[in-house]
């Protein structure tokens, strides 16, 4: 047993590589699926016992290569990624009852197995992205990550995913070449792909290399942004959320950007803030302009869509926006509100695209001016987008107040009275966007194209029910989520100081 404990970063990464594989060989999507499924609840059990672990104050170092780290590969997990690692492993496990119904619907019988093989890919980039501590392993899993993305997109019915998916691979292309630049840069100037070994060896360099490592953290910044959607590099953002099957994009707008938030919070905190003058690098001057527009411009965009998954394809783009902004507020308040809407967001966000995903499994189309009535016919399924609509608004009681409370008393915290009037001010833009909708589905006469709508099958229903239950829960009990995220920002934000 103890064997297997001190393996565990290694199968979080393995189990679902190796399930990918087997997959491969399945013809029959039931099958495949099963397997995926099984292989998806074993990850929240491994997170758990890492996370187990860092709370009881061990920082995990995990070799591999048979070469000690910093010249070999290394997992390295504490605080701040044992809590992405449970977030995207947990959120992963309770939506996949979901994808059974959808995915059957959405894809064709032959392709199935193929897609089951490409998520269960994508996770393993997604969580080894979060796990490992080298650079050019993150980079390799990246494009592990962004690879079987662009299919699960493409595997769409709609045509348009196709385009979209090509659209997401040139942006996604940019972006990891920037990234493998500054990683480049940063092994030019210290010999080593080891974040934690980069630290070290940056805080020993003379002022002569300043302008290199400026340029590494643009690359990085840059490229990794691309990843993350950061307005205005939040173009292939929409179309791959809107016409993915529907499945993919309750994964996706849960998972991958937020993995790509993780990577950027540790490059800037632990390699760069660890061993240099934070307030001498142009990170707020950055993040906190680009945060603002993203969190007004791409909200009132969404005010003007009437394909409900762009509408909240660009409030991710604008939620993004707000956790970008404590990353560029950069105090304790700040990034603890940041690291918690990665978590508040995600649950909520993968719940109004499930909403979404069951109303296109009833009536096949989720244009708002085809739902008018629709929540007297599916008042479950359209209660929970109620409620989690709520939550992006930031309405007291819902997690998403939490975050944007916390954000808001960082802004306070460094004197910036307007921006924290800001926060307030977008997040009334969302009260239109959101208004719009539950106007249509609950105040309105139901049309003949919502005649026969029911809420979906317990196997779709219950995920959703959950998450929208997590929603409140975690507006009232926020030991687990915002007690972790303060914990993980606390010696971030000692290292920049």
């Amino acid at each position: 047993m103890n064997e297997v404990i001190r393996n565990l970063p290694a199968l979080q990464v393995v189990a679902p590589l190796l399930g990918a594989v087997v997959v491969a060989f399945f013809r029959r999507g039931s099958t495949a699926y099963a397997f995926a499924l099984t292989v998806t609840w074993f990850m929240p059990v491994i997170s758990l016992a890492l996370l187990a672990q860092v709370m009881a104050g061990e920082t995990i170092s995990y070799g591999l290569g048979g070469w000690a780290p910093p010249i070999g590969i290394e997992y390295r997990v504490d605080t701040l990624n044992a809590f992405i690692l449970l977030l995207v492993s947990l959120v992963s496990a309770v939506t996949m009852p979901f994808a059974m119904r959808s995915i059957a619907l959405e894809i064709e019988p032959e392709r199935q197995a193929w897609y089951w093989c490409m998520y269960l890919l994508c996770l393993t980039g997604l969580l080894g992205i979060t796990i490992t501590g080298d650079g050019f392993n993150a980079f390799v899993f990246l494009e592990i990550s962004s690879l079987s993305s662009y299919v699960l997109i493409a595997l769409g019915r709609d045509r348009r995913a196709l385009v979209a998916a090509y659209q997401y691979l040139i942006m996604g292309t940019i972006g990891a070449t920037l990234f493998v630049i500054g990683i480049g840069f940063l092994y030019l100037l210290t010999g080593s792909l080891n974040f934690h070994d980069i630290s070290a060896r940056l805080a020993d360099l003379g002022p002569e290399h300043d302008r290199t490592i400026v340029a590494a953290l643009a690359f990085l910044t840059v490229g990794i942004s691309l990843k993350l959607a950061l307005f205005p590099l939040h173009v292939w953002l929409p179309n791959a959320y809107a016409y993915a099957p529907s499945f993919t994009t309750v994964f996706l707008s849960a998972t991958a950007t937020k993995v790509a938030i993780y990577l950027l919070i540790r490059i800037y905190f632990s390699v760069f803030g660890g061993a240099l003058d934070f307030e001498s690098l142009p990170i707020t001057e950055v993040l906190v302009p680009f945060s603002i527009a993203a969190m007004f411009v791409a909200s009132l965009i969404a005010v003007f869509e009437n394909n409900l998954k762009r509408m909240l394809a660009y409030s991710s783009v604008a939620q993004i926006g707000y956790i970008t902004l404590g990353i560029g507020i950069a105090n304790e308040a700040a990034l603890t509100g940041s690291l918690v809407h990665i978590f508040n967001h995600a649950i909520m966000k993968a719940a109004l695209f499930m909403a979404l995903g069951a109303v296109f499994f009833r009536i096949g189309t989720v244009r708002i001016e085809n739902l008018a009535g629709i929540g007297r016919k599916m008042p479950l399924t359209m209660g929970c987008f109620v409620i989690c609509g709520l939550g992006l608004i930031g309405v007291p009681g819902t997690a998403g107040f939490i975050s944007k409370w916390y954000l808001a008393v960082g802004a306070l915290d460094e004197g910036w009275w307007v921006l924290m009037a800001m926060i307030v001010a977008s997040s009334m833009i969302a009260i239109v966007y959101i208004g719009r909708v539950v106007e249509m589905v609950w105040f309105r006469e139901p049309t003949e194209a919502v005649a026969d709508a029911k809420d979906p099958p317990l196997s779709m229903l219950a995920p959703l029910l959950l998450l929208t239950a997590a929603t409140i829960y975690f507006g009232f009990d926020t030991s687990l989520t915002a007690g972790l995220a303060r914990d993980a920002a606390v010696p971030l934000v000692e290292l920049i100081q």
